[in-house]
């Protein structure tokens, strides 16, 4: 079985596998998921490294777990 280290608390740019591991799934679903454009956009620490803010995943999960647009619509102020 596959098990993920843990995560240091002070962390706040998650990898794929560790925002997977936040979320309770595995990180093969994390990435259809982001591919289908149904969790927040990656921030770049640089060209092949996607990581994600964990102040953001949380707000999504409080929020509904809306789809990307609507986020970022939300996110930006609007409905």
């Amino acid at each position: 079985m596959y098990c993920t280290p843990p995560i240091a608390p002070d962390r706040l740019a998650l990898t794929a596998t560790e925002a997977a591991a936040r979320m309770g799934i595995c990180r093969a679903q994390f990435w259809k998921l982001h591919s289908a454009g149904k969790v927040p956009m990656p921030v770049y620490l640089g060209s092949k490294a996607p990581r994600w803010r964990l102040d953001e995943l949380r707000q999504w999960l409080d929020a509904g777990c809306p789809d990307r647009q609507t986020w970022q619509r939300r996110k930006a102020g609007g409905s």
